[in-house]
């Protein structure tokens, strides 16, 4: 389950940087250098984070290829999808959803603490996308108002919580990625979004000064 989740995982986040590279009209290296870097750059960071050196990909060459082949497909293809951008939002919440809970069994395995499973299940999970949004010159997923960190948050946490109950992997892996792609999901159709920060306006400049003086007079 958990390679099955890894290798999709990958595959769907490498077809959103190259759909990013066919909506800033690049060449096929540029292509290929968007999908590795989407695919792979979450788990790198994981990994790197983790202490976990090489790599996965060094040590499995497979993903790089699923990358390779991901970006020769879509730079063959994407010219004939006229919905290209919500095409690479639905496949980033699906790269999302699987990357939450592989990120998150990762981090278990490595450290057997929960907490560190679910930061590494949300950093696994939104930083391919980051990556792509600021080589692409793009807003950043983290600035968009739609929940997004917290779908990868909740799904991470959810497969935690469920791999400490005791359930089988195959359940709590589906229920951790079914909770990250019914939040990021909602998200992109109902837009729901979480509470903003809303400052209060600031006194005039005159009312402070007066307040100043009336405290020192006391």
């Amino acid at each position: 389950m958990l390679m099955v989740l890894d290798y999709a995982g990958v595959s769907l986040f490498a077809a959103t940087g190259a759909l990013a590279a066919s909506r800033k009209q690049l060449d096929l290296i540029g292509f290929l250098f968007f999908a590795a870097v989407t695919g792979l750059g979450g788990g790198t960071v994981r990994d790197i984070v983790l202490g976990r050196v090489p790599v996965f990909w060094v040590i499995d060459p497979t993903y790089i290829l699923i990358c390779v082949a991901t970006g020769v497909v879509v730079y063959l293809t994407a010219d004939r999808i006229e919905w290209r951008y919500q095409l690479l939002i639905w496949l980033d919440a699906v790269g999302l959803s699987a990357y939450s809970v592989l990120g998150a069994a990762k981090g278990l395995a490595a450290t057997g603490s929960p907490t560190i499973a679910i930061v590494t299940g949300a950093l696994t999970a939104a930083f391919g996308g980051i990556l792509r949004d600021l080589l692409a010159n793009e807003p950043s997923v983290l600035l968009r108002p739609e929940i997004y960190i917290t779908a990868a948050l909740s799904g991470a946490a959810g497969f935690t919580a469920a791999h400490a109950l005791g359930m089988p992997l195959y359940a709590s892996s589906v229920l951790g990625a079914g909770i990250a792609f019914a939040l990021r999901g909602g998200a992109l159709h109902y837009g729901w979004i979480l509470p903003r920060y809303r400052p209060r306006p600031g006194r005039p400049p005159e009312e402070a000064i007066r307040g100043k003086k009336k405290r020192r007079g006391r």
